[in-house]
């Protein structure tokens, strides 16, 4: 159940699914700390609901120590913290230029989730609270052209399933998200099709709704939760013989 006008910490909520998440849940009356990389977008997000904006990078703890500690001061321990701040991009592992792509990746998609949870843990440990991470399905397989980023969902899941464990008795809920496609920035430059996709206030109410019922994981929406039970139990011949030439997520993009 949702309290009155909780407290809620939410990251890239410049855009996409953070901004949408913030949306959905500053018209219920949350008040809101907004963390991304862009000022303007925080500051489109933030329109119309009750607000606090912190200009930071997720791969940097610093400046999520900083934002954390601003927060507690300003509104107190959140009753949630959701971590959307992700990036997505295709990589080549034989392409030296990829290198800096791979640890960017890697960088915001999984120590952005330590970053982000670490400094709100201690307070949170009085009250309780739930710590919420965006994975994906990506992370399911992995996909061609994309290992960075499906190893980084990969990777994500098994953190947060690790974190939801050593909190559990603490009051704490760790509730793993993974998503399938969301038509957002993020997904508009894909060269293929995306089924079942979302809009970002669609996936922004299931997310919601998943953490009001503390659900440890979740694929959303429910069509590409059978796809990647499917996925993940099919033999390795015939997954390598379906996804070998399947469509790649462009490289180079901005990150």
């Amino acid at each position: 159940m949702l309290l009155p006008q909780p407290k809620v910490f939410i990251t890239g909520a410049s855009s996409g699914l953070g901004a949408a998440v913030a949306r959905h849940y500053g018209a219920l009356g949350a008040q809101l700390g907004l963390a991304g990389r862009r000022l303007d977008g925080l500051q489109d997000t933030a329109a119309g609901l009750d607000a606090r904006l912190y200009q930071a990078d997720v791969r940097d703890a610093a400046a999520m120590q900083s934002a954390a500690h601003a927060f507690l001061s300003e509104v107190g321990p959140p009753d949630i913290v959701i971590a959307a701040a992700g990036i997505s991009v295709g990589t080549l592992t034989e392409a030296a230029e990829d290198g800096p792509t791979f640890r960017a990746v890697m960088d915001a998609n999984v120590l952005g989730l330590v970053h982000t949870f670490q400094p709100f843990i201690g307070p949170m440990t009085i009250n309780g609270g739930v710590l919420c991470g965006i994975s994906s399905v990506a992370g399911v397989r992995g996909l061609p052209g994309g290992g960075a980023y499906s190893a980084s969902k990969a990777a994500a899941t098994v953190y947060l399933e690790a974190l939801r464990l050593e909190l559990k008795a603490r009051g704490i809920h760790v509730v793993t998200v993974a998503p399938g496609y969301i038509d957002t920035p993020m997904t508009q430059v894909n060269p293929y099709a995306m089924p079942f996709r979302m809009t970002a206030a669609t996936a922004a109410a299931k997310v919601a709704r998943c953490i009001a019922h503390r659900r440890a994981y979740t694929v959303i929406p429910w069509q590409m939760a059978w796809a990647a039970r499917l996925l993940k139990w099919l033999p390795i011949p015939v997954y390598d013989s379906v996804f070998e030439k399947a469509p790649r997520k462009p490289r180079g993009l901005p990150i």
